[in-house]
């Protein structure tokens, strides 16, 4: 019964670990820091020209979506607000978005605020894959 429960504790291990890289990608900051949770991930897809601006009293946030291969990839994204003392705005009402970047493309990704409480952002790019 011992080495049946070992098994099985190892399969569900092994499982877990094998489906926690999934969810791994990259996040870009307003203020442009990048950082990379998925090396592979991060040689197939990069974020440039992420910028801000005023639109009456909201931000407008854009970023553009590199790949970095010749294949197509199914991608994730999403943006996260926060307010000035670093909490999440709205966090749960905001949901991934799909994206499909052929090879080589790049495509302008963009979102707007909440709330006038936001002072900045955070896009995060996943890999998507399918259940």
């Amino acid at each position: 019964m011992k080495k049946l429960t070992g098994y099985f504790v190892l399969s569900a291990s092994l499982l877990l670990s094998a489906c926690a890289n999934h969810t791994a990608g990259i996040s870009v900051n307003s203020q442009g820091e990048v950082r990379v949770d998925n090396s592979t991930f991060g040689r197939q897809v990069s974020v440039t020209n992420v910028n801000e601006r005023q639109s009456a009293d909201l931000i407008q946030a854009a970023a553009q979506i590199n790949s970095l291969v010749a294949t197509d990839l199914r991608l994730q994204y999403k943006f996260t607000w926060f307010d000035a003392s670093g909490f999440t705005i709205e966090d749960e009402a905001t949901s991934w978005k799909s994206l499909k970047l052929h090879g080589k493309q790049q495509m302008q990704v963009n979102a707007v605020a909440p709330n006038a409480t936001a002072t900045r952002f955070e896009v995060y790019i996943r890999q998507a894959f399918s259940n």
